[in-house]
C-alpha cells in the first residue's frame, strides 16, 4: 500500500458486505477502515480524517442520513457515497440534500465502486484528449475553476453603489465535473448518456435521477446571473446558455 493510498471510511452493518467490499478495495491498493453503525462511524470519522465516506443508509444506532448530517455541521468537503437498497426518488434527493455526493444501488458491481470512489476524490485516470489545457471557464458572470472546484460570482455594479467582494461559491466534485463538461461545449447540446458513462461508469434510470438532481443544484448556484441557463434538451442531453 503507498502513501498516497485513497483512505475509505466504510460504514455497513452487512458484515458479509463490509467484508467483501474491504478486501477488494484493499487489493486495489485503497486504505479501509470499517464500521458497523452511524455512531462508531461518526467517531471514525473525526478520529481518522479519511478521503471519503462510504455508507449504507439503514443501520442501527444511528442510519447514515443522521450520520452525515452530522458530519455536515463540521465537513462540507469530504466525498460521501450512500450505498441503498431504495429506489425511492425523494430518498435520493434528501441524501443530497444533507450532503451526498453520490448514491450507488445495491446491488452493484465492486468496479463501479472504484470508479466513483476515484472520480470523487479525484484520482480518475483522464486521457491525453480529455486533459485541458486551461482550467478555468468564464460563464456570464460567473468563473469556474475546475482544480479548486469553485465557482467565484462577480457582481455588477451599478452606479453609486459600493465595491462588493466576489463571492466564492463551493461545487462538490460531482457539480464541477458536469458543469466543466458542459463549459468545454457551451452552446452545444451535451448528451445525458456520455455525461453518465464518464462520471458514474453507466447510465441506468436510477443514475439518470441523480443527475438531474445535480443539474437542479447547479441552476440555483448559478442564478446569480439570470442570463445563464442550463437547458434541458427532452431526451437527448443539457446545453449552456448566455
Amino acid at each position: 500500500m503507498t502513501d498516497n493510498a485513497i483512505h475509505v471510511l466504510l460504514v455497513e452493518d452487512e458484515t458479509t458486505l463490509s467484508l467483501i467490499i474491504k478486501e477488494t478495495l484493499e487489493e486495489q491498493g485503497f486504505s479501509i477502515q470499517t464500521a458497523q453503525d452511524g455512531t462508531e462511524g461518526l467517531n471514525l470519522f473525526f478520529s481518522s480524517h479519511p478521503d471519503i465516506v462510504v455508507a449504507d443508509i439503514m443501520m442501527p444506532k444511528m442510519d447514515g442520513f443522521e450520520m452525515i448530517r452530522h458530519i455536515r455541521q463540521h465537513d462540507t468537503h469530504t466525498p460521501v457515497i450512500f450505498l441503498t437498497a431504495r429506489t425511492d426518488i425523494k430518498d435520493v434527493v434528501h441524501g443530497f440534500e444533507i450532503g451526498a455526493n453520490d448514491y450507488l444501488r445495491k446491488p452493484f458491481g465492486m468496479q463501479e465502486l472504484i470508479i466513483r470512489i476515484k472520480a470523487l476524490t479525484g484520482r480518475a485516470y483522464l486521457a491525453p484528449d480529455k486533459q485541458q489545457d486551461g482550467h478555468c471557464y468564464r460563464i456570464g458572470n460567473y468563473q469556474l475553476d475546475t482544480l479548486t472546484q469553485q465557482l467565484v460570482f462577480y457582481p455588477i455594479l451599478r452606479q453609486g453603489e459600493a465595491s462588493v467582494h466576489p463571492e466564492v461559491i463551493p461545487l462538490s466534485h460531482r457539480e464541477a465535473e458536469i458543469l466543466h463538461r458542459l463549459c468545454r461545449h457551451q452552446g452545444e447540446v451535451v448528451s445525458i448518456r456520455d455525461i453518465l458513462i464518464e462520471l458514474w461508469g453507466n447510465n441506468s434510470f436510477f443514475n439518470t435521477r441523480s443527475l438531474h438532481v445535480f443539474i437542479t443544484k447547479l441552476r440555483h448556484k448559478l442564478a446569480k446571473d439570470p442570463q445563464i441557463r442550463i437547458i434541458n434538451v427532452r431526451g437527448i442531453g443539457y446545453k449552456l446558455i448566455r
